[in-house]
């Protein structure tokens, strides 16, 4: 069953941010709001949290999973970034880009696609604040379920909805 931690939208309470966190450091897959909707997200190491989300997304492992970095530091250490892909990069993040990047060789091959990784840097408080707690990047996907026309967006909608498949929703 689900846990459900509501967390301030703007000033998020370190206490809860550093629970969440820990739930990803064990191995937990959760919820959580980005600045364009919600988004899955487990350890970037974690294969069978990884396994998870791509059954509930009912994508396979020729589908990219993003790394969502809390930095353009963070991107840099992953991806590799020319000045003019900088400068781009620069201008628009934080926000709700996904950049296709040649992936560093330090990224192992499970999480690239010809040596592409996807990596985005999110603008929502409560996401910027996970990642700060968590030190690293997280393995994520948009929250969109097999079929349907938009991503799940309601909080307690997903909760109901996949309670028994993850281990926190983040409201």
């Amino acid at each position: 069953m689900a846990q459900y931690f509501s967390i301030h939208p703007t000033n998020p309470q370190k206490r809860l941010v550093r629970q969440a966190a820990d739930i990803v450091r064990s191995g937990g897959l959760i919820a959580y709001p980005t600045d364009s909707c919600y988004a899955l997200g487990c350890d970037r190491g974690n294969a069978a949290g990884a396994e998870r989300l791509r059954r509930i997304r009912g994508i396979d492992e020729r589908h990219r999973l993003t790394f969502m970095c809390r930095d353009l530091s963070e991107i840099a250490r992953y991806a590799i970034v020319d000045d003019a892909q900088f400068k781009l990069l620069k201008s628009v993040t934080p926000g709700s880009y996904t950049f296709i990047l040649r992936a560093r060789r330090e990224v192992p091959r499970r999480l690239t696609r010809k040596k592409m990784i996807g990596l985005r840097v999110p603008g929502h408080p409560v996401a910027h604040a996970l990642l700060a707690e968590l030190d690293e990047p997280m393995l994520s996907a948009t929250l969109l379920l097999p079929g349907a026309p938009a991503p799940l967006s309601d909080p307690l909608e997903i909760r109901q909805v996949l309670e028994h498949e993850l281990d926190l929703v983040i409201d």
